[in-house]
């Protein structure tokens, strides 16, 4: 049996981050991990700039409830979920993804979670584990799954590394060049065909 892993932003989703920068105008909140491989980094550096803005949960969700799949997102997930088993791999957390998830019919998603206060304050956030989508590819090749996976940032690479195949999906230019290894695309259609080589190649 074969799987797909997916990483979410990016590649099925807007990233929600840099809706919640342009909503708030908070430049500094337009970081991902495109640009900083280092997670925990580029999550204090978010919670500082929510703590000085006052802002909460609540406001994230606001603009996360207004975000729509990207074009050919839920079709292409339709689509391959008849051919494989597919599982969402996300440095997301649940708290921002439900209603997106619902949008692209209820996935499988792995992802993180929020730490907040009672008041709704975004006070810190707990890993499922490190590294973890690496692992949870590891773990489905253990249970004897061949692993397909595709993402577009620094945090995607080591998943896609211990993929039997994995695949670049409209990353920025500066990921393409430090990892010319992995075929990549902006195409939903490519990336299937990359998939269905896979499948009957490896």
């Amino acid at each position: 049996m074969d799987m797909v892993c997916l990483d979410l932003e990016g590649v099925l989703v807007p990233e929600v981050w840099i809706a919640f920068a342009e909503k708030t105008g908070i430049q500094g909140l337009k970081a991902t991990t495109r640009e900083i491989p280092d997670y925990d980094q580029l999550m204090n550096q978010r919670l500082a700039h929510l703590h000085e803005n006052g802002l909460c949960l609540a406001d994230i969700q606001s603009v996360i409830a207004g975000l729509e799949p990207m074009q050919g997102a839920r079709a292409f997930l339709d689509d391959l979920r008849k051919a494989y088993q597919v599982v969402i791999l996300s440095d997301t957390f649940y708290q921002f993804a439900s209603p997106l998830m619902a949008k692209l019919g209820q996935p499988t998603l792995f992802c993180h979670k929020l730490i907040v206060s009672p008041e709704g304050k975004v006070t810190g956030y707990q890993l499922r584990q490190e590294d973890p989508k690496r692992r949870s590819v590891e773990a489905f090749k253990q249970l004897n799954f061949r692993v397909f996976a595709a993402g577009d940032s620094y945090n995607d690479t080591t998943m896609l590394a211990a993929a039997d195949a994995g695949f670049l999906f409209r990353a920025p230019e500066n990921v393409k060049r430090e990892f010319p290894a992995f075929l990549h695309t902006d195409d939903y259609a490519t990336l299937r065909n990359y998939f269905d080589q896979a499948s009957v190649h490896d």
